[in-house]
């Protein structure tokens, strides 16, 4: 190895030894300062949603539009609000099903929707069974009218009786049977009246269909009454009463309020929207309201003693507080924490934390909360900046105490830039023996 290739290397190993040097003496933040940091960062966010009392000019109020109310006490009116469905009165809902086997022969009554009174014909059915018990009572209406003895008209009596009463069970008319009784007369097939005025909702039969015992043949609801079934959210079934009244207004006719009143309240409340079920009777006599119109209804709850009332606008609310901002004696407006309670229309029940008479902030609130809470975060930014500028002061004299402590390698680069300055005279030497 030449001259100049020994002093490169002596020259790469002392900048290296350097470089080494400086970055084991400089050391990286502590765990205590890393906590510190976080801590301060933590107190910071904290102080973002503290609020702080907050001191406005007349004329800055007046820019941003503040007023305010003063806090009274009033019986606030209780009303519910919801939405609900009409549907049938089930009390007045009637089924028309055979209590024997045969067949349709003809239908009086052949669609949906068609209106039918009570005794009505409804079909007319041919059953084997009802021939032979036609047969029975014209028999024995006829040995009751020709027995001579008392024993035999007993007999015939008890017959006659049996033979109504089968009939009878079977829902056949009182007038059919009486008829078959005083002309002899059997009839293939025998009419089904209706058993209630009202409107056929459902249909199940078309002529020559077979019946069997069961089938459902007609349903027939009676409209001049109806049930609106109303879902009242949980936080409200608690001022709902049976015997309560209601108005409704439905979608059809929006001009017009109809009177209802509370008959049900269901046990149970819906897990997937936390409601429950309420049900309203309402009259309809001209038949004009139908099952399936979309309703919104109206509770009246009672009212309960005075309360302390402020417009809802004042009241500003998240996930962790409720608070409004009062006036103190010197103009200042002071964040309180409420407690809220029922709402209706406009107006908010404060049931804890403002007095009749407070003086409140109602319009532009969030704006004074907004200036509060900016207020907050102004002081926790000083404080950290006051911190921050301490710790940094104390960081420097630590790395000048680290360049001092670390300078020990100084005499050393200091001899090798001694090294250095004797290298011409190596050079010297070495181009004197390569001469």
């Amino acid at each position: 190895m030449n001259a100049k290739a020994q002093i490169a290397v002596s020259v790469a190993l002392v900048l290296g030894a350097a470089t080494a040097a400086v970055v084991l003496t400089r050391e990286g933040p502590s765990a205590a300062a890393t906590a510190q940091e976080g801590h301060d960062h933590a107190a910071m966010l904290a102080g973002m949603d503290e609020a702080r009392p907050v001191r406005l000019t007349e004329a800055d109020a007046r820019r941003i539009g503040i007023t305010l109310t003063e806090a009274r006490e009033k019986t606030l009116p209780v009303t519910v609000e919801a939405v609900g469905v009409a549907t049938y009165d089930e009390t007045r809902l009637r089924v028309v099903n055979p209590k024997l086997e045969g067949w349709v022969e003809a239908l009086h009554i052949d669609f949906n929707g068609a209106p039918v009174r009570a005794g009505e014909p409804l079909m007319d059915i041919y059953a084997p069974q009802l021939v032979s018990a036609q047969e029975e009572l014209a028999l024995a209406a006829r040995l009751a009218r020709q027995s001579g003895s008392e024993r035999a008209r007993e007999n015939a009596e008890a017959l006659l009786e049996s033979a109504r009463r089968r009939l009878a069970y079977w829902d056949i008319p009182a007038s059919t049977i009486r008829r078959v009784e005083e002309t002899g007369e059997v009839q293939r097939s025998v009419t089904i009246p209706s058993p209630a005025t009202g409107m056929v909702v459902e249909k199940g039969v078309v002529e020559g269909d077979r019946i069997t015992p069961g089938m459902t043949l007609y349903r027939i609801a009676d409209l001049s009454r109806i049930w609106v079934e109303v879902d009242v959210f949980e936080r409200d079934l608690g001022v709902v009463r049976v015997g309560q009244p209601a108005t409704v207004r439905f979608e059809a006719f929006p001009s017009e309020r109809f009177e209802a009143r509370v008959t049900y309240i269901y046990p149970t409340v819906s897990l997937e929207s936390r409601t429950g079920r309420v049900r309203l009777e309402l009259a309809n006599p001209e038949g004009r309201l139908r099952p399936g119109m979309y309703t919104q209804v109206q509770l009246s709850a009672e009212s309960g003693p005075p309360t302390v009332v402020l417009p809802r606008s004042a009241l500003l609310e998240t996930g962790e507080r409720a608070l409004v901002f009062v006036e103190d004696a010197d103009g200042t407006l002071v964040p309180r924490a409420v407690t809220p309670g029922r709402v209706a229309g406009r107006e908010v029940e404060i049931l804890a934390g403002v007095r009749p008479g407070d003086r409140v902030v109602t319009s532009a609130a969030f704006l004074v909360d907004a200036e509060s809470n900016l207020g907050s975060l102004m002081e926790m930014g000083d404080a950290d900046t006051n911190g921050g500028m301490e710790a940094g002061s104390m960081e420097g004299m630590d790395h000048s105490q680290h360049d001092m402590s670390g300078g020990q390698a100084m005499p050393d680069t200091s001899d090798h830039s001694g090294h250095d300055m004797a290298m011409p005279d190596t050079t010297d030497r070495g181009h004197a023996r390569g001469s």
